[in-house]
């Protein structure tokens, strides 16, 4: 793979390449490169094997992820890829083994498992059913809309779009800051991607390819935020033993289940054992056999088995509004909403993601497995929108509402949607002013409620004075915020106490990771504004009487320090003992930076990025990330952006090459066939291991050129060719999308070259009538004595060859199209079950049509018994 690699004044990394495929490669390797510690801790999390690592600490994480199946849903959904996407996949795997500087390589599907687990608990995560449904038991259901709030994630990402009407230059701006759990580096990396068919920059993933949230191709832009919709289920498992292994009751009677026990090591201590299970519904990941219950999760990728990577490297080739659209068709997780505009005119706003059509039960809480009503039954339409001068996404209710059930309150919608409207000539230096506005408009009840009190002792008035004359904004010099959080928390911890709460704060019978969803004291932080402002089970008397006594409480300390020495930054696993500065904002400013009052006033989660697109010159564009372009403490740019961060500044985007510094020239980086990232992995047995991987067209030059001109590959027509020649052809073949080549290895030794291609997209299309579903195909056998001779080598192989096409739900038959004169080649077609259709005129040759339908190759690879 060849690419180069430079960098910026801020060390972001700008990649170069000539293919698609080697730009992948180099975005892994950079990542591998520049992040190892930040990727080895994502790899653990996927796998479910942080423990082994860290110790106790990490066992919730490592038996929720294993027992939800997180690899293995993983391993099926990029068996399911499309061969363009999972060659480039491959490619980025590739680059991460290249640079990875221990432990075993990366296999295929991890940057898949990665983004699943990444998002599996995000948005409007799952776990907030086991709270509606402690509600629902201890309060009723009128409880579950009183409480209604985003949980322990309140989400904050803001994002938003201006036309022309309101910028200086005339052309669109598009703006947002997305809201996560902040950790060093951030999970979000500044890069940009170049090819002869792209040049994107954008922030992506580090352990993912391509760019997927953020990004910018010169031609369109976009943005994202979370879109809040409800798209994984619970449902209530009745589980029994059989002889034959685990069953589970479904709706028409009990069904057999999946069952295996897998064992967790700890650092430390000794293995964990869990149990596996997997029902009709989904894995179980709460219960079991010897609780006397269980919980299965229903979740999109798999229910599906695709978790929308496919438009991935769609987004990296858009140039219009229509091409992101497209691209997002496939978009599976998280479901977010889009805004985006091209330099044309064009404008998109719309929900991407896939949301199953279900009971509204579904939505609410954990429902019963064995009752029909609650199966999905398809997929929900993704909304649209249009979009006006000034458009919002907040995580409020809006163009998702009837995708979820619970979303964002609307004061940071209607905030930004205020202060955009301020003015008709923003431009890209000026509107990342927005991003930092620190009023507090939830902050209305609670000083309703102390303004409303009698009776008070001298400190609390004079605390309730100056509350009621605050401007309300949660600036970090501001010591009335600091005494509005005091009084808050005062609050929630005297709320939390009460009563007719007490049964919310009792053990649950929930796994511990669930336990930030379950948690008293932040429900009603967030709630606090409902709980006030409507009748609850609190009795009015009994919340007036908890604000007077958390007045008097908070009084004494009331004005002796700002907001900012006690709303510390503490980023996720950040190391002990470090100082972080602090902040303003509070979960419902603009500026979302959120604490859980009553427990801590320092903050995890916050804005992981900030970015400005400029569609007029995608220069003026800017962005900055909490720390720094590089991974880690002591390295250059690890943490030169953090100052900026805090302050609420970007930094330019650099697009000119002649403005950045080479790091590495435009050279090879091959990785031999053997240690290369599959497409297909599949044991057959008596035959061995195989492995279909890419081509790379340099590294494997020496190999494709021996075969392709031995006088047994006269019908390939490129006897006489050159070194020259057929690299050129590859290297053509690879910039393509519709044609691909792959090597295929037996137990690690090449044995064939092997090719597919779009019919549609081929002069073999004009030929015949193409039907949806056909995929077009070449083999080359290697010689026997490489190959190793065998009686029935070919078709065992092609078998397996049909096996990987056919692993693609939507390949719904093959075409081959041989040379009418090779005999040979015709009767191993018809011995492995190809039908043949008429000769057809190409231009280097005259050709037979083959086809092998996928019911034609399920029907040989059905046991006898089953034919019964």
């Amino acid at each position: 793979m060849e690419f180069a690699s430079y960098r910026d004044a801020w060390g972001v990394p700008h990649l170069r390449a000539r293919t698609a495929r080697a730009l992948a490669f180099a975005q892994g390797r950079g990542a591998a490169a520049d992040r190892p510690s930040q990727l080895a801790l994502a790899r653990r999390r996927a796998e479910g094997t942080v423990a082994a690592a860290f110790g106790p600490e990490a066992l919730p994480w490592d038996r929720f992820a294993r027992q939800a199946r997180v690899a293995d849903t993983a391993r099926r959904c990029f068996a399911a890829l499309d061969q363009g996407t999972a060659a480039w996949v491959a490619a980025y795997v590739d680059g991460v083994n290249a640079a990875l500087p221990e432990g075993p390589p990366w296999e295929p599907w991890a940057p898949l498992a990665i983004w699943l687990s990444e998002h599996l608990l995000f948005g409007a995560g799952f776990p907030a059913k086991l709270w509606r449904e402690r509600l629902a038991t201890h309060l009723g259901e009128e409880a579950i809309a009183l409480f209604a709030t985003d949980g322990p994630d309140r989400s904050g990402s803001n994002g938003w779009l201006l036309t022309g009407e309101r910028t200086a230059s005339g052309a669109p701006l598009i703006a947002g800051d997305p809201h996560r759990y902040i950790e060093e580096p951030s999970i979000y990396q500044q890069i940009r991607l170049s090819c002869d068919e792209f040049d994107v920059l954008g922030l992506a993933v580090p352990g993912v390819p391509g760019i997927a949230h953020f990004g910018h191709t010169g031609g369109v832009a976009w943005g994202v935020t979370n879109a809040m919709a409800d798209t994984a289920d619970l449902y209530w498992e009745r589980l029994r033993r059989r002889r034959s292994g685990v069953e589970a009751l479904g709706p028409d009677d009990w069904e057999q289940a999946e069952a295996r026990t897998e064992t967790i090591e700890v650092h430390g201590d000794g293995p964990v054992t869990v149990d596996v299970i997997e029902t009709a519904r989904g894995p179980v990941v709460a219960g079991g056999l010897d609780d006397g219950w269980a919980l299965s999760l229903r979740c999109p990728a798999g229910a599906g088995g695709d978790l929308g990577f496919g438009a991935l490297p769609k987004l990296l080739r858009a140039w219009t509004v229509d091409d992101v659209d497209d691209a997002l068709d496939a978009w599976v997780a998280p479901v977010n909403v889009v805004l985006a505009a091209d330099t044309a005119g064009g404008l998109l706003h719309r929900v991407a993601g896939r949301v199953p059509l279900r009971d509204k039960a579904n939505m609410i809480r954990p429902v019963p497995a064995w009752k029909a009503r609650h199966a999905w039954r398809g997929w929900r339409e993704p909304p649209r929108g249009a979009v006006r001068a000034v458009t919002v996404m907040a995580n409020q209710r809006g163009l998702a509402a009837p995708l979820g059930v619970e979303f964002a309150p609307p004061h940071r919608a209607r905030r930004i949607a205020h202060l955009l409207t301020a003015s008709r000539a923003w431009t890209a230096e000026t509107v990342g002013a927005v991003h930092t506005d620190a009023l507090l408009p939830s902050a209305g009840p609670l000083l309703d409620a102390l303004a409303g009190l009698d009776g008070l002792g001298s400190a609390a008035a004079a605390l309730r004075k100056r509350l009621l004359a605050w401007d309300r904004r949660m600036d970090p010099g501001s010591a009335e915020a600091a005494d509005y959080a005091a009084l808050r928390a005062a609050l929630v911890r005297r709320l939390a106490e009460h009563p007719a709460l007490a049964p919310l704060a009792e053990p649950s019978p929930y796994p511990e990771l669930f336990a930030p969803w379950l948690a008293l004291r932040p429900r009603i932080t967030f709630a606090l504004e409902h709980l006030l402002s409507h009748d609850g089970p609190i009795p009015a008397e009994d919340l007036t009487d908890a604000v007077r006594a958390a007045a008097e409480e908070t009084a004494p300390g009331s004005g002796l320090a700002p907001w900012g020495e006690r709303h510390r930054f503490t980023p996720w696993l950040s190391p002990p003992g470090e100082s972080w500065p602090g902040f303003g904002g509070d979960h419902d400013c603009v500026l979302s930076t959120t604490s859980v009052p009553g427990l801590t006033d320092a903050f995890a989660r916050g804005p992981a990025a900030r970015w400005v697109w400029d569609l007029a010159d995608r220069s003026r564009s800017r962005w900055i990330v909490p720390f720094g372009a590089s991974g880690g403490p002591g390295r250059p740019h690890a943490r030169d952006q953090l100052p900026l961060w805090r302050s609420g500044e970007l930094i330019p985007v650099t697009t000119d090459w002649n403005d950045l510094t080479e790091e590495s020239p435009m050279t090879e980086h091959a990785t031999g066939p053997a240690r290369r990232a599959a497409v297909h992995e599949q044991t057959a047995g008596g035959f061995g291991r195989v492995r279909i991987v890419p081509v790379d067209p340099k590294a494997d030059l020496d190999l494709i050129h021996g075969w392709v001109t031995e006088e047994r590959a006269r019908f390939w027509g490129m006897g006489e060719a050159s070194r020259e020649r057929v690299l050129k052809i590859y290297e053509y073949l690879d910039s393509l999308t519709t044609h691909h080549a792959f090597l295929v290895l037996r137990d690690g030794e090449p044995i064939a070259l092997f090719q597919t291609y779009e019919p549609a997209a081929d002069p073999v299309g004009e030929c015949y009538e193409v039907r949806p579903g056909d995929i077009g195909t070449h083999l080359l056998v290697a010689r026997p004595d490489r190959g190793g001779a065998q009686a029935g080598f070919t078709a065992r192989l092609v078998s397996v060859l049909a096996d990987y096409l056919f692993a693609d739900p939507a390949h719904r038959r093959i075409v081959a199209e041989p040379d009418a004169r090779n005999a040979q080649a015709r009767a191993r077609l018809r011995r492995t079950g190809f039908a043949f259709g008429p000769e057809i005129e190409l231009p280097d040759k005259r050709a037979r049509l083959a086809f092998l339908t996928r019911e034609a190759h399920e029907g040989r690879r059905r046991p006898p018994s089953a034919e019964r």
